[in-house]
């Protein structure tokens, strides 16, 4: 897994990245009451806004952490937003997307960089 300054989270699958926030984003947010994620087929470049949540805190965007295009969506936690605060490192996904160049990965956090970024 690699990880981004914005809590968020990327997984490499097959030819697809999966991407979420990490479980310390959701417990700064609290418990999530609306995600509304991106459409299907939309090219994405780093930093554009793709998913916008609410919280019982605040509202927030989450920004496209590589360029590429969404591939899938996980309509689910439209549906259920808390599966975000329940499980947001397997089922509280937000979307799947190909990057536009897969060496981008490498330039992100592993899992002991983004420990030691949240602890600083």
């Amino acid at each position: 897994m690699r990880f981004t300054e914005e809590h968020e989270w990327l997984k490499q699958d097959g030819d697809e990245v999966v991407v979420g926030i990490t479980q310390y984003a959701t417990e700064q947010l609290g418990d999530l009451v609306f995600v509304e994620l991106p459409e299907e087929g939309r090219t994405v470049a780093k930093g554009d806004e793709v998913v916008v949540i609410e919280s019982v805190k605040a509202a927030s965007d989450i920004l496209a952490p590589l360029d590429g295009q969404i591939t899938e969506v996980n309509s689910a936690i439209v549906a259920n937003p808390a599966m975000v605060n329940e499980d947001p490192m397997e089922n509280g996904w937000f979307f799947r997307m190909i990057l536009a160049d897969p060496t981008d990965l490498d330039g992100l956090m592993d899992e002991e960089g983004y420990r030691k970024f949240v602890e600083s």
